[in-house]
């Protein structure tokens, strides 16, 4: 489906980005004329259709993803400081890399999402029979105006992305609870299709940009001589898993 591979996805370049960027424009500007439609006609389902969607929309909350990224991170690059070179050293140093990554990937697309949230301040749909489907308060907004771009959407986005960057067997599953975490943010009444497209394309841009970024310092990952990445692992990681899992069974 995607080949991890390549530097940016779907063969965007640094040459053809403002293509893709105009393509990606058309796209939200078509879908303008369904928002209002598709957001009410979703709404509208009966309770039953819809709770399966409001249980799932809590896989894009960042907090999950990003509080136990962090502390794991910190406690990691605290022991490299403490340890002594050998095996438990660079454990610690791949897990501070690995976890790092994890916090990165989803919390750098994530805090661009929320600034934009509050540049454009687009209103909610529950904003809809007061103020329609186009008002806007531009940065001093409270959260009933800050729907484009979608946050649930970009976090589950990224997080597929960086999962599938180091895993990647396990990235069409985590795709499909990502479409569903941005289909279930319009069923539940809280964006519209364009907020949820803005915020998949966020995700998996700002995923791409933080592993470039790690790939350019060799962290977890690398270039080829032919410009694409390659995922470099973490084998001691495995190595202490085994031990743990060898011990266990003792």
């Amino acid at each position: 489906m995607f080949d991890f591979s390549q530097r940016w996805p779907l063969g965007l370049t640094h040459k053809n980005w403002p293509d893709y960027l105009a393509w990606l424009i058309l796209v939200l500007f078509l879908l303008v004329f369904v928002d209002v439609w598709v957001s009410q006609s979703v709404q509208a389902w009966p309770d039953v259709w819809r709770q399966p969607f409001a249980f799932i929309t809590d896989f894009g909350l960042s907090d999950w993803v990003l509080l136990p990224s962090l502390v794991v991170f910190l406690v990691s690059l605290a022991a490299v400081r403490l340890l002594r070179p050998g095996f438990y050293r660079r454990v610690s140093w791949e897990m501070t890399l690995v976890f790092s990554f994890i916090f990165l990937g989803v919390g750098a697309p994530g805090l661009l999402t929320n600034l934009l949230k509050r540049f454009f301040g687009r209103g909610r749909p529950s904003q809809f029979d007061e103020s329609g489907a186009f008002s806007f308060q531009q940065l001093l907004n409270d959260w009933t105006f800050q729907s484009f771009p979608s946050g649930h959407a970009t976090t589950a986005m990224a997080l597929a992305f960086v999962i599938g960057f180091m895993a990647p067997r396990f990235f069409r599953l985590i795709l499909l609870v990502s479409l569903a975490t941005g289909i279930s943010r319009i069923v539940i009444g809280m964006h519209y299709p364009t907020d949820v497209v803005a915020g998949f394309a966020i995700g998996t841009i700002g995923a791409y940009a933080v592993r470039n970024f790690y790939a350019s310092r060799r962290w977890l990952f690398a270039y080829r001589r032919d410009g694409s990445v390659r995922f470099r692992g973490a084998p001691n990681m495995r190595r202490a898993w085994r031990r743990v899992i060898q011990r266990a069974r003792a």
